[in-house]
């Protein structure tokens, strides 16, 4: 860090205020930093089923120092259960985790609860939240960024944080020519429900046209997923238990039983997957994009929140060495490009092998090897 930045706090911009973006506020309040959080939702909601959370992913929220929270109110386990599309038991995959990190292998949370935790810890840690805002212009300084709001506002930030999604605006500033997200060739619906007594862990249940799984997320809910190969369509909220029904025709066991009891009541969650790898740097100047913005992934390694957060520990990590911002980001880079891509792809790659309907033994080696790769140190 130059002289004039090492004298005082670094002020910061965080654009976006989900999981991502509330990481940065904690992990550089935690450095000593000034942060201003902004998010475009006026209500700083969330919406969705819940959220499925790996051990790497649990470890870092234990990084985080919100493990505790996750672990009481949400769902934390071992090993994932592979059935075929009756329910018979194929194999149990393993979760391992090193014994260091001193975390449960496998886990599951709801998107609301989570969002309360962390806007939370926000709020406490000092971070200056705006909301309905977002960046209309980012102008590079020698020593800073000129940011100019939504709302014809002005500041200068030293550093500026785009953590607003796969859609970010940010990186639209910044990377007008970056590739855009792309349909996956698959859908996801998720379902909250009531979770059964048996149901102990994460499962999957492969073998027939879909991906179906289930996602224990507290003790007494959790969610049915379900990956669907189809050209991208839109469907509107109203009415979804008809159409997943239809698709969960061919599905014994406790899927069917699920099917059955769907109706117009039911907590139905639809939405077309997207994703690609922005190529490194990932930041123009002191600009720098993290989490969707840069690496949105698919569902299929249950890794997108803690890539997010992986990213956010260690920008703070890079930026308390007391280097200037610009060798920090460029460390930043160096520890998370080759992680978030493996990861990306692996995730993609899975979705390929289940829209062909590969044997399922060459679908969860992918997931294991990814698994293993994810487990050792950020």
């Amino acid at each position: 860090m130059n002289q004039a930045e090492s004298t005082k706090a670094l002020d910061v911009l965080v654009v976006g205020g989900g999981i991502g973006g509330m990481s940065a506020a904690l992990t550089l309040r935690g450095i000593g930093a000034s942060v201003d959080l902004i998010d475009i939702d006026p209500a700083w909601g969330v919406s969705g089923a819940g959220i499925t959370i790996t051990g790497p992913t649990l470890r870092a929220f234990k990084e985080l120092g919100v493990l505790d929270e996750i672990m009481e109110h949400g769902y934390t386990g071992e090993g994932i259960r592979v059935c075929d599309v009756d329910g018979n038991v194929l194999s149990d995959l393993a979760t391992p985790m090193p014994p260091e990190a001193g975390v449960p292998g496998s886990g599951g949370f709801t998107r609301p609860g989570l969002h309360k935790i962390l806007a939370a810890r926000v709020r406490k840690a000092g971070a200056e939240i705006r909301l309905g805002l977002t960046v209309d212009a980012l102008r590079e300084l020698d020593d800073g960024v000129e940011v100019s709001f939504s709302d014809g506002s002005t500041a200068r930030y030293d550093l500026v944080i785009g953590a607003d999604g796969v859609s970010s605006r940010v990186r639209q500033l910044i990377f007008p020519d970056a590739p855009k997200a792309e349909y996956t060739g698959q859908n996801c619906w998720r379902v909250t429900l009531d979770r059964p007594a048996g149901i102990d862990r994460r499962h999957y249940f492969l073998g027939g046209p879909l991906k179906v799984g289930f996602t224990p997320v507290s003790k007494t809910k959790m969610y049915l997923f379900v990956l669907e190969t189809s050209a991208k369509v839109w469907r509107e909220k109203e009415g979804l238990h008809t159409p997943l029904a239809a698709l969960l025709k061919d599905y014994g066991g406790m899927v069917g039983e699920i099917r059955d009891g769907l109706d117009a009541q039911s907590e139905i969650v639809f939405r077309p997957l997207e994703g690609f790898f922005l190529p490194a740097p990932w930041f123009s100047g002191r600009v720098l994009l993290i989490g969707d913005s840069a690496h949105p992934t698919t569902p299929q390694l249950a890794s997108g929140a803690g890539m997010a957060v992986e990213d956010a520990l260690v920008l703070a990590e890079e930026l308390a060495r007391g280097v200037d911002v610009p060798e920090a980001l460029s460390a930043f880079m160096a520890r998370r490009e080759e992680r978030c891509r493996i990861t990306v792809e692996n995730s993609m790659e899975i979705g390929r092998l289940e829209q062909r309907r590969a044997p399922i033994a060459e679908q969860t080696a992918v997931v294991q090897r990814t698994l293993k790769m994810l487990s050792e140190p950020i």
